[in-house]
């Protein structure tokens, strides 16, 4: 796949502009270690003057009230990226590592078929306004006729992550314009590019208004300190660690700012005592899929005693049985990891896992026939106890952890013994039992019998440590507005 060099400028009040300060820094491919290009390198300067970008388009322009142009926009943008579909696709092989065959679905094509789409139909749609009928309120007398009022929060801080880069972004983007908010972008300096090019399309070929959207692009981290500090900026939109969502919301705690949060977890697989283990325990192997750079990803295997040895037979062949490789061979289900930094991370977690006495079954070190890129091998590890930091701690990188229990109680205990509680997976032969223990899960999603809930009108979000606010569904749109109660005598004034 071949892969031109990116947009290097950033957008700032409807302008494509290089860095005030003029430096670059490089955009490296995971898999090959090489330079793929540069990109401007933005300063607190730079973000600085992209937030009063967007303040003064809230403040000023007609964006905020005008439903028809928002959601003729939404639309220009949509057909923009899908004429440039193929070019991103690569883009995203290229500096994610991704596997090709995650760009046809959670990568790229399933968020183009509707993170836009939906939220723009869902602005004619959208309750802005209710009533609450009439009311004496204090007794005395007076009627008064009563409404609830939905308005745009203002400016949306944006600090998006290098997984799931275009996904991310556009489900952020949607939601966010669609209800009216105008938004400063943060890109993750690991894959910068996707988001140049959406600024570029946006600047090209769109109506929005200058200062709508501004997509800052930095190798310091703490430039995007500016949207989670600044009085201007109204509400900070963040999917990352959990860690660094905990110095977001500290301090965006100084303006009072409220905040969505989509962060870490450390989901379960939960195979219940009466599933057709052959047919479903192979698939955990899937946790590899993109390096097993997914937050929502099931790291968490949970297997009955009962039947823990026959299920770990089948989980060593598909372990084996994993394709990993270049990201742009369509047989690989497994690219590198981001980065060397991450790989040094993932490392240190399996000689953890080795050292506090769990058993290693797969995998476990830097793959030999791969010399060059972020490669760590498929990776499987039984006889693990709840207390473990690898059953604790999001990993993120191609790692299952198998924790035996006893029956469903014990196995509820132990999905819940977690401080995430992000997503997972529940399989049994009886549906109904399968729904009694999901009930008792704390955790914001859950595909039951092989279901999948992703959606652009399905909630995202997490309970506990996994996060604040939902991404997408009519909650996901709500999250971005204000609500107004008004109020006023019935009859002559």
């Amino acid at each position: 796949m071949a892969v031109t060099a990116g947009e290097r400028r950033i957008l700032i009040d409807g302008q494509l502009v290089d860095a005030s300060s003029g430096s670059t820094f490089a955009n490296l491919d995971p898999t090959t270690e090489q330079v793929l290009g540069v990109v401007a390198d933005g300063t607190r300067e730079d973000m600085d003057r992209a937030v009063r970008a967007a303040r003064h388009a809230f403040d000023t322009s007609s964006w905020s009230t005008d439903r028809e142009l928002r959601h003729r926009c939404l639309l220009q943008l949509q057909a923009a990226l899908e004429s440039e579909r193929e070019e991103l696709r690569a883009e995203l092989v290229a500096e994610v590592g991704c596997p090709v065959l995650s760009t046809y679905g959670p990568q790229l094509d399933a968020p183009l078929a509707e993170a836009l789409t939906w939220p723009a139909e869902m602005i004619d749609r959208f309750e802005w306004s209710r009533s609450l009928g009439t009311k004496d309120p204090f007794g005395m007398g007076s009627l008064n006729e009563r409404e609830v009022w939905k308005e745009p929060v203002g400016v949306v801080g944006v600090i998006v992550p290098w997984n799931f880069p275009i996904e991310i972004l556009l489900n952020k983007l949607g939601p966010i314009l669609a209800m009216g908010n105008t938004c400063v972008v943060k890109p993750a300096p690991d894959t910068p590019w996707n988001a140049t090019r959406v600024g570029r399309l946006i600047a090209e070929q769109t109506d929005i208004p200058p200062g709508v959207v501004n997509i800052v692009t930095s190798s310091d981290h703490l430039v995007g300190e500016v949207l989670t500090t600044s009085p201007l900026v109204d509400m900070v939109a963040f999917t990352g660690s959990t860690a660094t969502g905990r110095r977001v919301m500290t301090a965006a705690a100084e303006t009072l700012k409220p905040v969505f949060l989509e962060l870490g977890g450390k989901s379960i697989n939960l195979v219940l005592d009466d599933a057709d283990l052959a047919a479903v325990v192979p698939g955990a192997a899937m946790v590899c899929f993109h390096a097993g750079q997914g937050c929502a990803m099931p790291t968490r295997l949970l297997l009955p005693r009962s039947r823990y040895d026959e299920a770990l037979d089948l989980l060593v062949d598909a372990f084996a049985g994993v394709t990993y490789g270049d990201p742009t061979d369509p047989s690989n289900l497994m690219g590198p990891l981001i980065s060397s930094r991450q790989r040094e991370r993932v490392l240190g977690y399996i000689d953890q896992g080795r050292a506090e006495g769990a058993r290693l079954l797969c995998g476990g070190g830097v793959p030999e026939h791969l010399p060059t890129g972020w490669f760590v091998e498929p990776t499987l590890f039984a006889d693990v106890d709840s207390s473990m930091a690898i059953a604790q701690e999001e990993i993120f990188g191609p790692v299952l952890v198998v924790i035996p229990f006893d029956d469903d109680d014990d196995a509820v205990r132990i999905a819940n013994d977690s401080r995430y509680g992000l997503s997972g997976m529940i399989t049994s032969g009886d549906l109904d039992r399968a729904k009694g223990v999901a009930h008792q899960i704390r955790t914001g999603t859950l595909g039951l019998n092989g279901g999948i809930w992703y959606g652009a009108d399905a909630p995202f979000g997490g309970y506990k440590q996994s996060g604040i606010g939902r991404q997408c569904g009519v909650e996901g749109l709500e999250i971005f507005t204000e609500t107004k109660t008004v109020g006023w005598p019935v009859g002559p004034t």
